[in-house]
């Protein structure tokens, strides 16, 4: 699985314990920025290109990071398509992706250490969506107020 990896300046030394983590589970890690911790960056700019990485195929999974994990979280959901969940613990991780179809997992930089982010985005990335009907039929009505927030039509 390709996975999208990026964050801010906050979240800069996790993403960077992540990468080789994630490599040698076998995952195609797409890194994109930011490249240092030393310089601000905005956790914005980090979001966008983790959504585009999903959005044109070039990664299944996404993962952003910055110090709290809220702002690449509010950031991320801005984004058509994308469904990004903010967790801490590994329940939610994997329960976001059989339950939900999250696409992006949140972490917060300051507020779990490396071991445990390390846990968290396993079970996430090996979680899969359930396709169980309550399900799907819960994600669709997400996609519906997805649809009536950019100005759509209601689907009938």
């Amino acid at each position: 699985m390709k996975v999208a990896l990026a964050g801010d300046h906050a979240g800069y030394d996790l993403k960077q314990a992540l990468i080789p983590y994630l490599s040698k589970q076998g995952f195609e890690v797409i890194d994109l920025g930011t490249d240092t911790a030393d310089i601000p960056s905005d956790y914005p700019v980090f979001a966008r290109k983790v959504a585009d990485a999903i959005l044109s195929g070039q990664a299944e999974r996404g993962v952003l990071v910055c110090g709290s994990g809220v702002g690449v979280s509010i950031a991320a959901n801005k984004i058509r398509g994308i469904y990004a969940g903010l967790c801490h613990d590994t329940y939610s991780a994997h329960q976001g992706v059989e339950h939900d179809d999250m696409n992006v997992l949140c972490i917060g930089a300051r507020v779990v250490g490396v071991e445990y982010a390390r846990e968290i985005v396993s079970m996430f990335l090996h979680a899969k969506f359930t396709g169980e009907e309550r399900h799907v039929r819960r994600v669709g009505m997400v996609h519906e107020i997805e649809r009536e927030a950019m100005g759509a039509a209601p689907a009938k």
